[in-house]
Protein backbone atom coordinates (compact mmCIF):
# COMPACT_ATOMS: atom_id res chain seq x y z
CA UNK A 1 0.00 0.00 0.00
CA UNK A 2 2.82 2.63 1.08
CA UNK A 3 4.13 1.83 -2.92
CA UNK A 4 1.08 2.80 -4.18
CA UNK A 5 0.76 5.74 -2.00
CA UNK A 6 4.67 6.62 -3.09
CA UNK A 7 4.18 6.74 -6.61
CA UNK A 8 0.53 8.30 -7.07
CA UNK A 9 2.11 11.16 -4.35
CA UNK A 10 5.14 11.25 -6.32
CA UNK A 11 3.75 11.13 -10.03
CA UNK A 12 0.59 14.09 -8.68
CA UNK A 13 3.95 16.22 -7.39
CA UNK A 14 6.51 15.87 -10.63
CA UNK A 15 2.98 16.06 -13.02
CA UNK A 16 2.17 19.43 -10.65
CA UNK A 17 5.70 20.96 -11.33
CA UNK A 18 6.10 19.97 -14.49
CA UNK A 19 2.84 21.61 -15.60
CA UNK A 20 3.09 24.90 -13.82
CA UNK A 21 6.81 25.15 -15.35
CA UNK A 22 5.25 24.50 -18.70
CA UNK A 23 2.77 27.26 -18.07
CA UNK A 24 5.08 29.65 -16.90
CA UNK A 25 7.06 29.37 -20.10
CA UNK A 26 4.08 29.87 -22.46
CA UNK A 27 2.41 32.62 -20.50
CA UNK A 28 5.50 34.90 -19.56
CA UNK A 29 5.35 36.19 -23.09
CA UNK A 30 1.88 37.75 -21.90
CA UNK A 31 2.86 38.75 -18.58
CA UNK A 32 0.04 36.17 -16.69
CA UNK A 33 0.36 33.48 -14.55
CA UNK A 34 -1.28 30.18 -14.59
CA UNK A 35 -4.26 31.15 -12.52
CA UNK A 36 -4.97 33.76 -15.20
CA UNK A 37 -5.80 31.03 -18.04
CA UNK A 38 -8.87 29.25 -16.87
CA UNK A 39 -10.94 32.57 -16.53
CA UNK A 40 -9.03 33.41 -20.37
CA UNK A 41 -10.31 30.23 -21.35
CA UNK A 42 -14.13 30.17 -19.63
CA UNK A 43 -14.80 33.44 -20.78
CA UNK A 44 -13.76 32.44 -24.24
CA UNK A 45 -16.56 29.59 -24.26
CA UNK A 46 -19.03 32.02 -23.51
CA UNK A 47 -18.56 35.45 -26.18
CA UNK A 48 -22.35 36.56 -24.69
CA UNK A 49 -20.32 36.98 -21.45
CA UNK A 50 -20.54 36.31 -18.31
CA UNK A 51 -21.55 37.78 -14.38
CA UNK A 52 -18.64 37.19 -11.71
CA UNK A 53 -20.75 34.80 -9.85
CA UNK A 54 -21.68 32.54 -12.92
CA UNK A 55 -17.45 32.95 -13.71
CA UNK A 56 -16.71 31.96 -10.20
CA UNK A 57 -18.83 29.16 -10.26
CA UNK A 58 -17.72 27.72 -13.48
CA UNK A 59 -14.15 27.61 -12.52
CA UNK A 60 -15.02 26.62 -8.86
CA UNK A 61 -13.32 30.06 -7.64
CA UNK A 62 -14.35 31.81 -4.45
CA UNK A 63 -15.64 35.28 -5.37
CA UNK A 64 -12.24 37.02 -3.83
CA UNK A 65 -9.87 35.24 -6.47
CA UNK A 66 -12.56 36.31 -9.49
CA UNK A 67 -12.06 39.86 -8.22
CA UNK A 68 -8.31 39.66 -8.50
CA UNK A 69 -8.35 38.05 -10.97
CA UNK A 70 -10.53 40.10 -13.30
CA UNK A 71 -8.87 43.32 -12.10
CA UNK A 72 -4.94 41.79 -13.72
CA UNK A 73 -7.08 40.85 -16.27
CA UNK A 74 -8.78 44.31 -17.18
CA UNK A 75 -5.72 46.00 -16.42
CA UNK A 76 -4.11 44.14 -19.06
CA UNK A 77 -6.87 44.94 -21.73
CA UNK A 78 -8.21 41.43 -21.95
CA UNK A 79 -11.68 41.93 -20.19
CA UNK A 80 -13.77 44.26 -19.97
CA UNK A 81 -16.69 44.67 -18.06
CA UNK A 82 -19.97 46.63 -18.31
CA UNK A 83 -22.03 47.25 -15.16
CA UNK A 84 -25.12 46.45 -14.76
CA UNK A 85 -27.81 48.67 -12.18
CA UNK A 86 -24.35 50.21 -10.80
CA UNK A 87 -23.13 47.41 -10.40
CA UNK A 88 -19.70 46.20 -11.71
CA UNK A 89 -19.76 42.89 -9.97
CA UNK A 90 -22.99 41.99 -11.69
CA UNK A 91 -21.65 43.30 -15.26
CA UNK A 92 -21.30 41.35 -17.97
CA UNK A 93 -17.55 39.87 -18.66
CA UNK A 94 -16.48 39.73 -22.16
CA UNK A 95 -12.65 38.86 -23.56
CA UNK A 96 -11.60 42.31 -25.51
CA UNK A 97 -10.31 41.23 -29.56
CA UNK A 98 -7.06 41.03 -27.57
CA UNK A 99 -8.11 38.77 -24.92
CA UNK A 100 -9.57 36.48 -27.51
CA UNK A 101 -6.41 36.40 -29.41
CA UNK A 102 -4.25 35.46 -26.37
CA UNK A 103 -6.99 32.65 -25.13
CA UNK A 104 -6.97 31.68 -29.00
CA UNK A 105 -3.58 31.22 -28.62
CA UNK A 106 -3.34 29.97 -25.08
CA UNK A 107 -6.15 27.43 -26.00
CA UNK A 108 -4.32 25.80 -28.90
CA UNK A 109 -1.07 25.60 -27.02
CA UNK A 110 -2.41 23.76 -23.88
CA UNK A 111 -3.98 21.49 -26.50
CA UNK A 112 -0.26 20.78 -28.00
CA UNK A 113 0.83 20.00 -24.33
CA UNK A 114 -2.00 17.74 -23.86
CA UNK A 115 -1.33 15.40 -26.64
CA UNK A 116 2.43 15.51 -26.50
CA UNK A 117 1.90 14.66 -22.49
CA UNK A 118 -0.31 11.32 -23.44
CA UNK A 119 1.92 10.62 -26.32
CA UNK A 120 2.46 6.55 -26.54
CA UNK A 121 -0.95 6.15 -24.95
CA UNK A 122 -3.81 4.40 -27.27
CA UNK A 123 -7.13 5.82 -27.55
CA UNK A 124 -8.25 3.53 -24.73
CA UNK A 125 -5.44 3.84 -22.40
CA UNK A 126 -6.36 7.49 -22.51
CA UNK A 127 -10.48 7.24 -22.13
CA UNK A 128 -9.05 4.76 -19.20
CA UNK A 129 -6.91 7.45 -17.44
CA UNK A 130 -9.35 10.24 -17.62
CA UNK A 131 -12.08 8.00 -16.17
CA UNK A 132 -9.79 6.42 -13.41
CA UNK A 133 -8.71 10.37 -12.90
CA UNK A 134 -12.50 11.65 -12.62
CA UNK A 135 -13.10 8.58 -10.13
CA UNK A 136 -10.00 9.17 -8.05
CA UNK A 137 -10.78 13.08 -7.65
CA UNK A 138 -14.20 12.32 -7.42
CA UNK A 139 -13.13 10.52 -4.08
CA UNK A 140 -10.76 12.62 -3.13
CA UNK A 141 -13.30 15.75 -3.18
CA UNK A 142 -15.10 13.22 -1.21
CA UNK A 143 -12.81 12.74 1.74
CA UNK A 144 -11.93 16.32 2.14
CA UNK A 145 -15.59 17.18 2.89
CA UNK A 146 -16.31 13.61 4.99
CA UNK A 147 -12.71 12.58 5.99
CA UNK A 148 -11.16 9.47 5.75
CA UNK A 149 -13.56 7.15 7.05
Amino acid sequence: MIDRFEKFSLAIAEINRCWHKIAAEELSKYSLKSSHVTYLLTLARYPEGLTAPKLAELCDRDKADVSRMLSILEAKALVTKDGIGGSRYRGCLRLTPEGQAVAKELSRRAELAVEQAGEGLTEQERMMFYAALETITKNLRRICQEGLQ
